[in-house]
């Protein structure tokens, strides 16, 4: 890093061993999957310096606890031994903790230790409600047990969640005051790793919009955009008081509560839980929706008891189509990714759509080496805002909006003001300058969320979409979306009139009206807005779509034929690379990729790189693996097998070009506690661990 800065100095004298250089972050991320907030905490313990030879010699201590302490996923059978030689051995991992029903009994489970069966003690699950809810990450001590007739070979000795032990939010406050409005800005985008001066008013805004369902109770937003924006990144690295889950696990008794276990969900136990790729929900429970809407409305919900919760819902998700086309065209809208459960009533409890095709792409370019504050201290601050601090009065006192705004929309407006204040105020005030800049950007992201919605509604329901506030000197200004404000298919949608056949839109000037219930495909090929003229189609539109996604610890719904079968078809050969081919179980799910590639009608050959620690093992394996070939030639499918003892990368290649890679190969199912429960057979209803999936094309 080069000399320190005007705002480096500012942030180390007003909050000294509160902050930390980001490049050492970047440094020591590369390679590990282990969340941000969780490195920094190693950062803060032990490089909270300015002394170059001692963030040296810190950054070597933050290495070697990484090295000693953090499994890889690949490790796990090396992490039991070692626990197992030394009798005890402390790791760095997500830890959760179930209750097996028909054992009466909780056992833990870490990530990437490959254990199902750790015993815990009632005091860890009771002292960390999370651990029940979607799990922790925690410096936790393993032991091993010595006692035969026990039937598990592990138990929690201790654990401590990776989080501060203490936060004094006066002293928080009390720092923000030797910063103007801007510095304080810049400073919390450098806290998130990025540097503010590669980055526009506007995109400094949006990223605090993100920030907003941390420190606002039930506040509700949904932002779209393309791939690699890091929209999920405050929910799955940033806050360890957020929590990201995937469309999958979104059922009631997940969500709200459980009544076999008289039990709240996830919304009782987190400050925020988003949605991941929210395009993909499945909810095969109508009540689920029905439940979300009350809970959206007023944070409160009824199972067969009155429930009340502050947690907000965050949609986040991917918007293929181009967007200029999108708000030109009379079919379609900005919330056309959604599944049909997110109806309109779900829609209209949104209090912003952050417009994410406007999100700068995921680049070194834009991370900053200066220093910022750790991110657990300003989760820490975050959640204490959240809990204890209340600014939607002052913000009703001061605002004054236009007659167009109605009550979910002044609602929603002034949630996302009251956010703004939380996040960029804590100390008090904020001028009549910058209160004005942040009504007009919540005005603009409600307004983007009803324009969308009364282009869907058939009649004059929404229609309201002009929304305004008023200045200081008593000027009214309407705010517009900046990608629809010219386009007339937005701003003056045509009305349908609803027919049993489906819905007919009614056209301006006497032309023929146009059938809208089976509207054709926009081309998914996504185009900022720039003010331009449309994308011209993609030739590709029938071809599978390159996709980068994480699967999600606990996740279902995920099976070979499910992520790699529309990227087979046509393919003749298919050749794949997994050093960890070597056990029963995975075996076994190289049996069933083989079955996926069978299912495709057009694999004729099918090519395996795998390796082996020793050579009883490769008898082993070459035993079960001439079965598997042998059985292949009678559906006139070639199985070639080599293997390579110092194999390590995961790769699946498909010969019309398809690359797919998964972290952790074919290897993402959890074990089941026991092969007669559900998923045991059926992979689209086994329980995944956390990995991650890039699929792309290679000419």
């Amino acid at each position: 890093m080069s000399q320190l800065d005007e705002l480096d100095r500012q942030l180390i004298a007003a909050f000294d061993g509160k902050v930390v250089r980001k490049d050492l972050l970047h440094r020591i991320k590369k390679g590990t999957n282990v969340p941000t907030f969780v490195l920094e905490f190693l950062l803060a313990r032990f490089c909270a310096s300015d002394d170059q030879a001692e963030i040296d010699a810190g950054m070597e201590a933050v290495l070697a606890t990484l090295q000693d302490n953090y499994v890889r996923p690949d490790e796990a059978n090396a992490a039991q031994s070692k626990v197992a030689t030394k009798g005890k051995h402390r790791f760095i991992d997500k830890v959760h903790v179930r209750f097996v029903e028909k054992e009466k009994r909780h056992w833990a489970s870490l990530e990437n230790f490959n254990s199902q069966r750790i015993a815990v003690g009632e005091k860890f699950y009771r002292d960390n409600d999370r651990l029940l809810e979607g799990g922790i990450w925690a410096e936790v001590t393993l032991a091993h047990n010595e006692v035969d007739e026990d039937n598990y070979a592990f138990y929690i000795e201790d654990l401590r969640p990776i989080q501060l032990s203490r936060f004094d939010f006066e002293q928080y406050a009390e720092g923000r005051k030797s910063f103007t409005r801007d510095q304080w800005l810049d400073a919390i985008m450098r806290s998130v790793g990025l540097e503010p001066s590669k980055l526009s008013q506007r995109v400094k805004l949006h990223f605090i919009a993100r920030l907003a369902s941390l420190v606002e109770p039930n506040y509700n937003y949904i932002e779209l955009g393309p791939r690699g924006t890091g929209k999920s990144y405050f929910f799955s690295e940033f806050s360890p008081y957020a929590t990201l889950i995937s469309g999958g696990q979104a059922t009631k008794a997940t969500l709200f509560y459980n009544n076999a276990r008289r039990k709240v969900g996830l919304v009782g136990y987190w400050d925020t839980v988003a949605f991941d790729e929210v395009g993909g929900i499945k909810v095969r429970d109508p009540d689920t929706i029905q439940i979300m809407k009350d809970f959206m409305a007023n944070g409160r919900f009824s199972r067969g008891a009155e429930v009340i919760a502050d947690a907000s819902l965050s949609f986040v998700g991917n918007i293929d189509l181009s967007v200029s086309q999108v708000v030109n065209s009379t079919e379609y809208d900005l919330f056309q990714p959604l599944p049909p459960e997110l109806d309109l009533a779900v829609m209209d409890r949104f209090a912003a759509y952050i417009p994410g095709w406007e999100m700068p792409k995921n680049s070194s370019e834009f991370l900053t080496s200066r220093y910022g504050f750790i991110t657990d201290y300003l989760a820490e601050a975050f959640h204490y805002q959240f809990k204890h601090t209340n600014r939607y009065e002052e913000v009703s006192r001061q605002i004054r909006l236009g007659k167009d705004i109605e009550g979910r929309d002044e609602k929603g407006i002034k949630k996302t003001v009251a956010a703004f204040l939380k996040i960029l105020h804590p100390d008090g005030a904020a001028s009549a300058q910058e209160f004005a800049e942040y009504v007009e950007y919540a005005v603009e992201c409600r307004r983007r969320v009803k324009e969308q919605m009364n282009k869907r509604k058939p009649d004059e329901e929404f229609a309201r979409i002009n929304l305004s506030y008023f200045a200081a000197d008593g000027t009214e200004i309407v705010v517009f979306c900046p990608e629809s404000k010219d386009a007339l298919a937005t701003q003056q949608p045509a009305r349908r009139q609803l027919e049993k056949a489906g819905a007919v839109i009614a056209m301006p000037n006497g032309e023929e009206p146009i059938r809208s219930h089976h509207a054709p495909p926009l081309q998914p090929v996504f185009a900022p807005f720039e003010g331009g003229a449309p994308s011209q189609p993609d030739q590709s539109i029938n071809r599978p779509k390159e996709q980068h996604f994480t699967i999600l610890y606990g996740d279902s719904g995920h099976s070979y034929e499910t992520i790699m079968g529309p990227y087979l078809l046509g393919a003749k050969e298919v050749t794949i690379e997994d050093p960890y081919i070597r056990m029963q179980h995975q075996i076994q799910n190289f049996v069933r990729f083989c079955e996926t590639c069978l299912k495709s009608g057009s694999i004729k050959t099918i090519n395996l790189i795998s390796s082996y620690d020793d050579n009883t093992q490769l008898a082993d394996i070459s035993e079960k693996l001439e079965d598997l070939k042998q059985s292949l030639v009678e559906a006139d499918v070639v199985l070639n097998i080599s293997l390579n003892p110092n194999l390590h990368d995961r790769e699946i290649r498909i010969d019309n070009g398809w690359h797919i890679k998964i972290g952790r190969g074919l290897d993402f199912y959890q074990k089941p506690s026991s092969w007669f429960e559900v998923g045991a057979n059926d992979l689209t209803l086994r329980k995944c661990l956390e990995t991650k999936v890039d699929i792309f094309h290679v000419p």
